[in-house]
């Protein structure tokens, strides 16, 4: 698994639907992206489903917003 995989996500302040690209090399990490619409950081986590496919966890800061799969 060494190519980009494309997930939309919904940003967890403004609502908006994001293309983003996840990468492998991102896998069981953290890290913060601003949304594109609203500029607020997203915090993403990457792993692995069971069908052994990249997909994410996106929340915000505000731990009322919570987090959501893709």
């Amino acid at each position: 698994m060494n190519q980009l995989t494309e997930k939309t996500i919904v940003c967890p302040y403004c609502g908006e639907h994001i293309d983003v690209l996840l990468d492998p090399a991102d896998l069981n990490q953290q890290y913060i992206e601003d949304c594109q619409v609203c500029c607020k950081p997203i915090n993403f986590l990457v792993f692995e489903n069971s069908d052994e496919e990249l997909s994410v966890t996106v929340s915000s800061d505000d731990e009322s917003c919570g987090f959501s799969n893709y």
